[in-house]
């Protein structure tokens, strides 16, 4: 192989992996990422963001690179065998005795496959590999020569996209375009990949998590129910209303008439010390109650968030379909679920999992799923939201004190109920289910 040889292979290689590294650098690096730098000061990153902004332009940058990479295979090739294929045939009839055809047919073999190998290895893996590993770096080393090969390449970029659509189109195919848009779920994938690299700790990927997935989660997943909610009756007197509220834990007291399923108003025990420091009178009930904020049980978590920001409280009453009152929703409810245990008035320590000395694990009946999953180990399916729930939907019945059931392999004792509601439940771990089942 002569030295112009050696030189022509060479730079197309190296052609080939310019617009190789190109394609999936341009196509890995993020948005933001080039936003980053083009802020920092790089010129590179300035002209690079039209591109990686517009799909349209993004599409003729990945057309100008398969271009590239063709046109440069394709020449790869023909000069191979016209070179390299050319000086063999000598050789192997003198050293291999075989005829001019058989000759020509077996140098051009061996030289399509070792420049094959050659542009597969240096030309395609090592750019891609680098592109991968280094996708903004790649991109902006590699800008310059794109641009130029798009100023060459316009019109012929514009046919071929042209004619490729027109065939997506005539096959009922949406034409799609080089961007990346992730579902929540890929998201959080990517969160947890980040985790396992170490550039997330457990908390930060858990809030992570929960903020992906809170318009997943209902007001009445969030709630406080009902029956843990102290109101006020609004035809008390101003005296029986201030002890109340004297006794109360509570600084936020529904307001209802009859019936507490039917609530009317929130009253703030701090406004009957503003309407005595003004009147020197104790207020009623009705005198300083503020109108009702409602939520549907079905709202999401994050439009609780905004119905709270839209209307400047911390507080919602929770309503099923029919007006009644389900329970009441408060910010801290909503944010516990992003950063953790965040106290709260109605629930100062939240339903704790309590260990019991033979191995079981005592459940609230209040308790929500996701944390009945954490404290024991199993699955706990179930479209409720607690663990009395997930066992009433089971049983399709209202269990006994004492009652001991299995409900998907899980072993499940009633421990205590206050009338038909579930107050605590003792349930085996999965690891001590499976430690029994060893020693069986």
């Amino acid at each position: 192989m002569t030295l112009t040889a050696f030189i022509v292979i060479t730079a197309l290689i190296l052609v080939n992996a310019l617009y190789v590294a190109a394609e999936f650098a341009t196509v890995g690096v993020r948005h933001s990422q080039v936003q980053q730098k083009a802020e920092e000061g790089s010129a590179l990153a300035k002209r690079l963001m039209p591109i990686v902004s517009d799909t349209a332009a993004l599409d003729r940058y990945i057309a100008a690179c398969q271009i590239g990479i063709t046109i440069s295979s394709l020449v790869l090739g023909a000069y191979g065998q016209a070179t390299l294929a050319r000086d063999l045939t000598p050789m192997f009839q003198a050293f291999g005795g075989m005829q001019e055809l058989a000759a020509q047919s077996a140098a051009t073999v061996i030289v399509l496959v070792v420049l094959t190998g050659l542009q597969m290895v240096i030309g395609e893996l090592v750019p891609k590999s680098l592109a991968l590993q280094y996708p903004l770096q790649t991109a902006l080393y590699t800008y310059l020569p794109m641009r130029w090969s798009l100023a060459v390449m316009k019109w012929f970029i514009m046919v071929l996209n042209g004619s490729g659509n027109l065939i997506l189109k005539a096959l009922g195919i949406r034409h799609s375009r080089h961007r990346h848009i992730h579902s929540p779920e890929e998201i959080d994938l990517l969160i947890a990949e980040s985790r396992e690299l170490g550039l997330l700790d457990v908390d930060e990927q858990q809030r992570l998590h929960e903020a992906l997935f809170l318009s997943r989660r209902t007001a009445r997943q969030l709630m406080v129910p009902r029956r843990f909610v102290n109101g006020v009756d609004a035809d008390v007197s101003a005296r029986e209303l201030m002890r109340l509220a004297v006794e109360s834990p509570y600084s936020t007291l529904p307001v209802y008439t009859g019936s507490d399923q039917r609530p009317i108003g929130m009253l703030h025990t701090k406004d009957i010390a503003t309407h005595f420091v003004a009147t020197g009178k104790l207020p009623t009930p009705r005198e300083i109650m503020r109108p009702l904020v409602v939520v549907l049980e079905n709202v999401t978590g994050a439009r609780l968030l905004a119905v709270m920001r839209e209307r400047g409280v911390r507080k919602l009453i929770v309503i099923d379909e029919y007006g009644s009152m389900r329970g009441l929703v408060t910010l801290d409810d909503v944010l516990s679920v992003l950063v953790g245990g965040v106290a709260d008035e109605y629930k100062s320590e939240g339903p704790q999992a309590e260990p019991l000395p033979d191995g079981r694990v005592r459940l609230p009946g209040i308790m929500r799923l996701d944390d009945a999953i954490a404290a024991t180990g199993h699955a706990w399916t179930s479209e409720a939201s607690t663990v009395a729930g997930f066992i009433i939907t089971a049983l399709e019945r209202i269990p006994s004190t004492g009652e001991r059931f299995e409900i998907e392999g899980i072993d499940i004792e009633i421990e205590r109920m206050d009338g038909p509601a579930i107050e605590s439940v003792l349930v085996t771990p999965m690891a001590e289910a499976a430690s029994d089942a060893e020693g069986l």
